[in-house]
């Protein structure tokens, strides 16, 4: 079966960070860092009601990352994991997530903080974070396990470029 996808930017992300180098390498490294969201014009009816939300998600397009890697070795270790293990950029698609602090809307500009995203990042979707929905007590995080709190000390290189 032959399957194709078609998405379309609904506007862009906006972070002090322009290159990768030195980014923070997921949101819990990024407290306080602020951002911008610029969506077009046309989605700013889809905005209704997100205001009463403190925290969004952000899906968007890894737009700076060439290539594919099944098994990437990720900015928190040192040996190679399978990238559905990870949260490494260079996927079969390559869709990111970041969980941000939604500070204010005014008309099609969503003023963020949290950001560990590269400036000019295709946005591809926003959704409300719901704590009851989304937040689980008992879980595993594998590999990660000895190493994710350095995640608020870490920064990107160029290893997904």
């Amino acid at each position: 079966m032959n399957t194709y996808v078609k998405y379309h930017p609904i506007g862009f992300i906006h972070s002090p960070f322009e290159t990768i180098e030195n980014m923070p390498i997921q949101p819990g490294g990024a407290r306080g860092i602020p951002g911008s969201i610029e969506l077009f014009a046309e989605y700013q009816p889809a905005l209704q009601d997100l205001n009463g939300f403190s925290h969004i998600y952000l899906l968007y397009h890894f737009h700076q990352v060439s290539g594919v890697s099944l098994a990437p070795t990720p900015f928190l270790d040192s040996k190679p994991h399978g990238v559905f293990a990870t949260r490494a950029p260079s996927r079969p698609n390559p869709i990111g997530i970041s969980i941000v602090k939604l500070i204010s809307i005014r008309e099609n500009i969503l003023r963020i903080e949290n950001v560990d995203i590269l400036d000019g990042t295709p946005l591809l979707d926003i959704k409300p974070y719901i704590p009851d929905f989304d937040s689980i007590e008992e879980v595993r995080i594998g590999w990660l396990k000895n190493s994710a709190q350095n995640v608020k000390n870490h920064r990107s290189d160029q290893r997904f470029k």
